[in-house]
């Protein structure tokens, strides 16, 4: 008995986020206005008149870059658990992480020179 206790407080948890997003959607529905007119079609920038179209193309070295950012973004998230444990990897640790860093910014000299970060 004493293990179905123990699922009381998870049973009662997702009743109160099924019942919170339930009566969200409900409340939501019932407050909106179903009258749509041209302004409310329109996209939302930010306040700004859109200047052109949403579905605009948009030139392979924009998403290029995006790629570069989140791949370097990601490598360096893994410096954070060295730095941690920075003390127990002694110098071993620290030779790892340099060079882990070398291989970082070899990738970077790289794009650098192939002109990937070239915005133009």
């Amino acid at each position: 008995m004493d293990s179905i206790e123990a699922y009381v407080p998870i049973l009662l948890f997702v009743l109160v986020a099924t019942g919170f997003a339930l009566f969200t959607l409900i409340v939501s529905a019932l407050v909106s206005s179903s009258k749509y007119n041209k302004v409310k079609l329109e996209p939302y920038e930010c306040g700004i008149e859109p200047e052109t179209d949403a579905r605009d193309r948009y030139s392979v070295r924009y998403y290029l870059i995006a790629m570069l950012f989140v791949i370097f973004d990601v490598e360096t998230v893994f410096m954070f658990p060295w730095a941690v444990i920075m003390d127990e990897l002694a110098l071993f640790g620290l030779i790892e992480m340099l060079v882990f860093i070398f291989i970082l910014v070899l990738g970077y000299v790289y794009a650098w020179r192939k002109g990937a970060l070239e915005w133009v």
